[in-house]
């Protein structure tokens, strides 16, 4: 099956925790960092997901966040650093790929926040990703 969705994030399920109809699925990526999902507890079943699963992680460019430094007070779980290594920017929008630990992350945000952040090739970020914007797919 190929996905639109840029950004697919492998990894191994290291845990789950169940709810009544939701679950957080914790993933340690193959570049070391961990990840949650906030998935249904049926997609957990469907999937046959349990510790040691392999699994990818999708996001879609357009619920990847960027900060240029640590952020404090914040819900959101999921935080990669890593190393912005290009930024194309139309009109309105911009998508602005950033390297991380064993691979890449594409952020859709606006020219505005790129100028407004300084954004440019070298640039140290943050990938800032909700849990409930995490879709998983057995690898």
């Amino acid at each position: 099956m190929t996905l639109s969705i840029r950004n697919q994030l492998s990894g191994t399920v290291t845990g789950i925790t169940p709810g009544e109809a939701m679950a957080t699925v914790r993933i340690r990526l193959y570049g070391g960092q961990d990840l949650t999902a906030a998935v249904t507890r049926e997609a957990v079943d469907d999937l046959g997901l349990a510790a040691g699963s392999a699994v990818r992680a999708l996001v879609k460019s357009t619920e990847v966040a960027l900060s240029t430094g640590p952020v404090e007070g914040l819900s959101i779980r999921n935080r990669l650093p890593g190393t912005v290594t290009g930024v194309t920017a139309g009109e309105a929008m911009a998508s602005v790929k950033v390297g991380v630990d064993g691979g890449e992350v594409t952020a859709a945000i606006t020219r505005d926040a790129v100028a407004d952040l300084g954004l440019e090739t070298g640039s140290p970020v943050v990938a800032l990703i909700k849990s409930t914007e995490v879709s998983l797919a057995t690898a």
